[in-house]
């Protein structure tokens, strides 16, 4: 407990369009890899926890999908997983992009949170780039959201890490009081086979984004853990996994395997060397590709991969 003071615990949604930063600043909030990040519009596909402990209390951020506007099945599923962070946060992180104006886009993300005004902060990022508006962003929250005053918008650059403490101190001023939700050695919550998932995905989509932005999975198929034996010559635990990278169509596995195999080695090497960085073990990554036809459009599939 600080001294006169209770401890401070908080969820944190944050929320806001695709490609505004929402990741990068996630990831460096929390010092960790928590999110994976790319150039591609919506990469993130999943509520992503990454936690903070500080002398405060602890927060700990919801990194959701950009929201965009769209009747496709796999974009509502997006939709349902930010929407259903925003209702359960205690916090909302509404993050928008200097570099671009508002429009109608922005102005649905708006309207999705003036209910939870009252536990909102804003922070615009990308003050970095050239042409950033704050005075033009601040002037549409100020119209569409009246509720959020001066001492609640934040001018911030994720990229450059600038502005993040004084953001992270009125997260903290607005969380109310309560004990830690996760122990202070956690950064994430994230299950190591999802994690795996999602850096190989990352390093596929940074390949693949001109041909399969959306339109590949990774699924781990099988894993086997070996712990340290008591006589062994070996100091790490190793871990052994073979994964699918799961395309729609027949004539997409070639793009993903590429000449000779060169794409598909280029993945699993960038993959490991990322594992290797988190993860504390020898890890050996056995990394295939299959289809599963107009997987987006399945609801059994999409009700395991996007939660």
């Amino acid at each position: 407990m600080i001294e006169g003071r209770h401890k401070k615990a908080a969820f944190v949604a944050v929320v806001g369009r695709p490609s505004v930063g929402k990741s990068t600043l996630v990831n460096h909030i929390c010092g960790e890899k928590v999110a994976i990040v790319s150039a591609v519009p919506q990469t993130t596909r999943n509520a992503i926890r990454g936690i903070v402990n500080r002398e405060q209390g602890q927060l700990v951020f919801v990194d959701t999908p950009g929201r965009h506007h769209s009747e496709k099945k796999f974009n509502k599923k997006l939709m349902e997983v930010s929407g259903r962070a925003v209702d359960e946060s205690d916090i909302i992180l509404y993050v928008l992009d200097a570099s671009r104006a508002p429009g109608p886009e922005e102005a649905e993300v708006a309207a999705l949170l003036v209910p939870h005004a009252e536990k909102t902060i804003a922070a615009v990022n990308k003050m970095d780039m050239k042409g950033a508006d704050y005075a033009g962003l601040r002037e549409f929250i100020g119209q569409q959201l009246p509720g959020i005053g001066d001492d609640r918008c934040f001018q911030i650059s994720a990229k450059n890490n600038e502005g993040i403490e004084a953001l992270l101190a009125a997260l903290y001023a607005l969380a109310p009081e309560g004990d830690p939700f996760y122990g202070e050695e956690y950064y994430t919550d994230q299950e190591v086979e999802f994690r795996i998932t999602e850096i190989i995905r990352e390093q596929a989509i940074k390949r693949l984004r001109q041909e399969l932005p959306h339109a590949l999975y990774v699924e781990v198929a099988d894993s086997e853990f070996t712990a340290v034996e008591e006589h062994s010559s070996s100091r790490q635990p190793k871990l052994w996994v073979r994964a699918f990278i799961v395309v729609e169509r027949e004539s997409q596995k070639g793009m993903v395997v590429g000449k000779g195999g060169e794409m598909i080695k280029a993945i699993r090497l960038a993959a490991l060397k990322d594992l290797r960085e988190i993860f504390d073990w020898k890890i050996e990554l056995d990394l295939r590709v299959k289809t599963g036809k107009d997987w987006r459009h399945n609801d059994n599939t999409l009700r395991r991969i996007i939660k």
